[in-house]
């Protein structure tokens, strides 16, 4: 079942990043009121988040595993005027090119999900706690059972197709999440959650890192 992401997200790359134009309602009510130094977007995607994040941080870092998803956030960032302010980055959810501590403010959105095995989710997390610098938060997001296109109350893993213009379908894996999982594995990680919520069929975590 298990789909690898990087090739995954390389084929599809130009045709999604045409499908992601917008920042999510959930990540800018995240954002208001909250500025950092330095900020991470990790899976960043064609860059709409880390657009985003440049309003409200000096300087950003997109980190995805696609390197075409990451040439079309440099396509955005250039034509849009926040080049200066972002670097993109090549690297993996699960082992961060970032520095302990570097973060204030991170964005982990609709990425997770794309993690195998559940080991790999919670080190992913536990990397986000890592880089995250004391005070700091991020928003931690996941498909859940909550979705009205899953009809199961327990996290089970599936492909979900994308397709493409010509009609072909390629196959993403995901792992979707119980809530009540998606809670249980940030609580094993080395964050602390401060506020939990599933809206839109996604389960959505505030986290700090864990002061413990």
């Amino acid at each position: 079942m298990e789909t690898d992401p990087q090739s995954t997200y390389d084929r599809i790359a130009a045709h999604f990043a045409k499908t992601r134009e917008y920042a999510w309602p959930e990540v800018e009510s995240f954002l208001a009121g909250r500025s950092a130094t330095r900020a991470l977007d990790v899976g960043c995607g064609n860059g709409r988040h880390a657009e985003l994040l440049a309003e409200h941080a000096a300087s950003v870092v997109g980190v995805d595993l696609s390197r075409e998803l990451l040439r079309e956030a440099a396509t955005r960032a250039r034509e849009r005027g926040f080049d200066e302010a972002v670097d993109l980055v090549h690297g993996d959810a699960a082992a961060l090119p970032v520095a302990d501590d570097a973060v204030g403010l991170a964005t982990y959105v609709a990425t997770l999900h794309h993690l195998s095995p559940r080991a790999a989710r919670v080190g992913s997390l536990d990397e986000l706690a890592r880089v995250l610098a004391p005070g700091g938060a991020a928003l931690v997001s996941a498909w859940s059972t909550a979705h009205d296109r899953f009809d199961r109350e327990e996290g089970f893993d599936t492909t979900v197709d994308w397709t493409l213009p010509g009609g072909e379908t390629v196959p993403r894996y995901y792992h979707i999440y119980s809530p009540e999982e998606f809670e249980t594995d940030l609580e094993e990680s080395a964050l602390d959650v401060v506020e939990f919520d599933v809206s839109s069929g996604n389960c959505y975590a505030t986290v700090t890192a864990s002061s413990d």
